[in-house]
């Protein structure tokens, strides 16, 4: 298998980010994707490669221009705002209903435009690390269209909590959602399946209204999980998406065999749709250790899911999302993508 990976993800380090009312050391780091990285190496499971350059276009096929163009200016205009000293932009207050939004210029109104939580902070590195995120996941999706039956894309930051115009839970693009585009465009007919503790809230939005993309997500409740305000099992998709949307979510505590049937749920709805190629939003959070989840997933349980993966026989692409327990997040991570290959 081939895995695409970019070091410039490592000019990207948040140091805290805001949560349960304070402010906390960051979780998602660059030392997560270089634990996997190491470990592919160490395993021996295929060339990694550097991804090629796709250009701008592939982003706003999915992302709003205006919200793509204050992503790479962001963090010069809180320097301006705010003295070269300062370190993260993030945002201190969003427009609430009853409010209009991108009325003021200012960087703090745009931030709370284009950002849904305190815990995404923009640095001197992020947009290049989200740029490279999304030629990973496209050189990764051009390797299966050229023939290869799968492909990793060790992409960070993470991409599937944004949307078409609003980021945030560590994720600036959707890199998913901007393969599985490509997807389409190439005439092809794709089906996203979400496996990230997290649900998949921006995924689901980008294709809420469309048929020609499928989405499964099996999560944690939103009623006690984020991203709390999507992610419940009565999404189905709307319009000319509706029953194109299926979610999946399970309690605090949910173990393997409990896992594993939501998972045979998700392969009939993803197999009633008939896909040709198969996108897996790859997010190990879902162990039992994981420092920010309530899952019980062990590392053996990963080799599980890979091979499970394996069974629906279509051309897939993983792409890396979150998991935040780094001693494990290596081994826990390649399981996945040998069990798929063992199958």
């Amino acid at each position: 298998m081939k895995t695409f990976y970019a070091p410039t993800h490592l000019g990207h380090v948040p140091t805290e980010e805001f949560e349960a009312g304070k402010l906390t050391p960051a979780v998602e780091m660059p030392a997560r994707v270089e634990a996997v990285r190491q470990r592919l190496e160490e395993r021996k499971l295929g060339p990694i490669l550097s991804p090629r350059e796709f250009g701008m276009e592939p982003v706003v096929r999915v992302h709003d221009p205006e919200m793509v163009g204050f992503l790479g200016e962001a963090f010069a205009e809180w320097q301006k705002a705010y003295g070269k000293d300062a370190h993260a932009a993030l945002p201190s207050r969003w427009p609430a209903p009853g409010m209009q939004a991108r009325r003021a210029p200012d960087i703090e109104s745009r931030l709370g435009t284009f950002v849904f939580d305190a815990g995404t902070p923009i640095l001197n590195g992020t947009w290049e690390a989200a740029h490279a995120a999304v030629n990973i996941a496209l050189s990764a999706a051009q390797a299966i269209r050229d023939g290869d039956r799968s492909a990793f894309a060790l992409a960070r930051p993470p991409g599937h909590h944004a949307a078409a115009d609003v980021f945030g839970g560590f994720c600036y693009l959707n890199n998913i959602a901007i393969a599985a585009q490509s997807f389409v465009d190439a005439g092809m007919r794709p089906a996203i399946l979400d496996v990230d503790y997290h649900h998949g809230n921006g995924t689901q939005a980008i294709f809420y209204n469309r048929a020609d993309v499928f989405f499964c997500s099996i999560h944690a409740d939103p009623n006690y999980a984020f991203p709390h305000f999507l992610g419940f099992a009565d999404e189905h998709g709307a319009g000319p998406g509706e029953e194109k949307n299926v979610n999946l979510p399970l309690p605090a505590g949910t173990d393997w065999p409990h896992y594993s049937v939501a998972f045979d749920a998700a392969r009939k709805k993803i197999e009633a749709f008939g896909p040709d190629v198969l996108l897996v939003s790859l997010g190990l959070d879902t162990f039992i250790d994981d420092p920010i989840a309530r899952f019980r997933l062990r590392t053996d349980d990963y080799l599980h899911l890979g091979e499970a993966i394996a069974q629906f026989k279509l051309p897939t692409l993983f792409v890396f999302e979150g998991g935040y327990n780094v001693e494990k997040l290596g081994v826990n991570t390649v399981n996945v993508l040998e069990g798929f290959l063992n199958a």
